[in-house]
């Protein structure tokens, strides 16, 4: 967007560069527009990208060898033998992750007006406790039992099946067809039936073939303390989320207590991976951007789900993965009407992250989404689907798109004690039924001495289901077994501790938890995938690495305009770096080259937008460019000479 301002007419800059002319035995050719034109029709017949991958692996190697050397990214701490599952970004993919992130920014934070936040890696213990975090972010470990190494288990498991089904030609149908179904189920399986199918296969470690230890869960967040004493416990925060949750109400109030609203977050986030692998696809510390869309339950629907609605794209719902099809373009509008997605707001955003992706330079025939299955769904959820990408290591999953209904704010709010609510109110007051629930706190004290307070709390916090039974058990058996979370047994609770009754009160508002909708982006997924799309290679030799090009898009280009004095003298120095300054100034990013050398260090790029050459005789030399050379105001400044 910020280059459409410089573009002008060849024919506008034919005169400056006449001015610019010093005198020379060979004139420049006066219709300077008639060989910008000539250049543009040679760059169009430029033969188009050849697929350069033989092979998936030799693709890949392809792509990665020329992702290091040019210096794209590299493994972190590289002289001391680096460290699995740790990436530095260099220059180049510095480059084209601030053009991901500023697009995010504009494609979701400015055209939502969503609001922003920055929050701290560093979480306490009790946050990421009410989330479920500490007792559930886990994933089963087996070890080898002669070195020590480390491995998922259900990563071994899954890489043996595959394995045999792409390799192994002599497998029967109805092997074949039991090594699919534990694909299926993997994510149900037990540590216990996880180590039965890993002994029953032979299942060994794939660096020494030693035998593996039984299945064990492992938490994959980093623990720390926070403070010198060492008492108090923290995490690395392993999502983003956490952070906006904490700070709904906050929020919700500079939001003018209104709904709904999305809040948004960039940052890092930390994962205690077992064996990483795949590159940037799989790390210990890596960039999420995440929105959490708050809305009304009882109102899902989007008003800009129209803008959307007609867009089509491969979808793939989960009765299509359960009977075997493939995935089908499917309009958003139609998949939201026939209840394949839950509700407008969820099809927004798919909508919109279809949109996000496809404009990056994702190709849109190797993008899917995929509706989670039923055992991969947690039980809160209303729905959710992944964007998934394909490249060289199948389908990855890149963007998480899920309605996690309220869960996250109620577990917040129960845990601190803190109303994280949102409230409508009505025109009119509105005649309703509540429940009341009115504890006895002098017969619970008789009864529960210095238990009572957690007691009460606990008949308190009752939800209207529970409240209800206890009621009918206390009118038909006059007591009842009470779970006291906080006291870790059961209590007798009898009908003179407590009251429950249904009352008709007025109420001039309702008090609700708001749902969430939260699509979750792994840049550095997408960031792999948009290389591997973006990768080709000319014709030539194979094995030369000269020949390995990324053709991104001008919007994530890591350069997007070259300039380049063609001769080396004084004069087209000084209006090299006037167009340099102004290039800067305009927020673009440049090479500028004054050695006379030309085009090689850009070579790995083709997407450079612009190239600015200056010579006595452009006529004399486009024809050994390849490049489509524009016209730019920039050139202005030449005229000063």
């Amino acid at each position: 967007m910020l280059l459409r301002p410089l573009l002008s007419s060849a024919s506008r800059a034919a005169p400056l560069l006449a001015a610019a002319k010093p005198r020379s035995p060979q004139p420049l050719a006066a219709d300077t527009a008639a060989a910008f034109r000539q250049l543009a029709g040679m760059a169009a017949a430029l033969a188009p990208p050849s697929t350069a991958a033989g092979s998936r692996e030799a693709f890949r190697v392809a792509v990665t060898n020329t992702l290091e050397r040019r210096l794209f990214y590299i493994p972190s701490f590289k002289i001391y033998g680096g460290v699995a599952g740790l990436y530095d970004y260099g220059p180049p993919g510095c480059a084209v992750k601030a053009n991901v992130l500023a697009f995010w920014r504009q494609h979701f934070v400015l055209e939502e007006g969503m609001l922003e936040v920055d929050c701290p890696c560093v979480t306490p213990e009790v946050v990421l406790k009410a989330s479920g975090h500490v007792d559930k972010f886990t994933d089963l470990m087996v070890k080898d039992e002669k070195t020590g190494s480390c491995y998922r288990a259900d990563h071994l498991l899954k890489d043996f099946c595959k394995d045999k089904l792409e390799k192994d030609n002599t497998l029967s149908p109805e092997k074949a067809a039991e090594l699919n179904h534990i694909l299926a189920i993997l994510d149900d399986l037990s540590a216990e039936q996880l180590g039965a199918k890993i002994k029953e296969y032979g299942i060994v470690a794939p660096d020494t073939k030693n035998p593996l230890s039984d299945p064990y869960p492992f938490n994959l967040m980093f623990q720390t303390s926070i403070g010198p004493s060492g008492l108090s416990a923290g995490y690395m925060r392993p999502e983003t989320a956490q952070g906006i949750f904490v700070n709904f109400k906050d929020l919700y109030y500079y939001n003018g207590n209104k709904l709904p609203f999305a809040a948004a977050q960039i940052g890092q986030a930390f994962r205690n991976e077992i064996s990483p692998r795949q590159g940037l696809l799989r790390v210990r510390e890596f960039t999420l951007a995440e929105i959490e869309h708050f809305v009304d339950p009882e109102d899902k629907s989007h008003p800009k789900f129209g803008d959307v609605s007609d867009l089509e794209f491969l979808m793939f719902p989960r009765e299509q993965q359960l009977t075997g099809q493939s995935a089908t373009k499917l309009k958003i509008g139609q998949a939201v009407s026939e209840g394949t997605v839950n509700n407008e707001t969820l099809g927004y955003f798919i909508g919109r992250v279809y949109l996000f992706l496809t404009q990056l330079g994702i190709d849109k025939d190797r993008l899917r989404f995929r509706q989670h299955l039923p055992n991969e769904m947690a039980h809160y959820a209303a729905d959710c689907w992944d964007a998934e990408i394909e490249c060289s290591f199948g389908w990855i999953e890149c963007v998480g798109i899920a309605d996690r209904s309220a869960y996250d704010l109620r577990a917040h709010s129960d845990k601190s004690s803190v109303p994280l609510e949102a409230h409508e109110k009505f025109a009119e007051p509105r005649e309703v039924e509540k429940l009341v629930i009115t504890p006895s706190k002098k017969e619970l004290g008789l009864a529960f001495k210095g238990n009572q307070k957690m007691v009460l709390e606990a008949l308190e916090a009752m939800n209207e289901t529970e409240a209800l039974d206890m009621k009918a058990a206390l009118e038909s058996k006059g007591e009842v077994e009470f779970k006291v979370c906080t006291l870790g047994k059961d209590v007798t609770i009898n009908k003179n501790m407590v009251t429950i009754n249904i009352e008709k009160k007025k109420e001039h508002q309702r008090k609700f938890t708001p749902s969430v909708i939260e699509p979750s982006f792994g840049i550095g997924r997408i960031i792999y995938c948009l290389f591997e799309h973006c990768f080709y290679q000319r014709s030539g030799k194979a094995e030369d690495e000269q020949l390995n090009v990324f053709g991104f898009p001008p919007l994530v280009a890591p350069i997007k305009c070259t300039v380049f004095p063609l001769v080396k003298i004084e004069k087209f120095e000084v209006v090299a770096k006037k167009i340099s300054k102004a290039l800067t100034a305009a927020g673009i990013s440049h090479i500028i080259d004054m050695t006379g050398t030309r085009l090689n260090h850009t070579k790995h790029i083709k997407s450079i937008v612009l190239t600015i050459l200056m010579h006595y005789n452009l006529h004399r030399v486009m024809g050994n460019l390849s490049h489509l050379i524009f016209a730019f105001d920039i050139f202005l400044c030449i005229a000063e000479l």
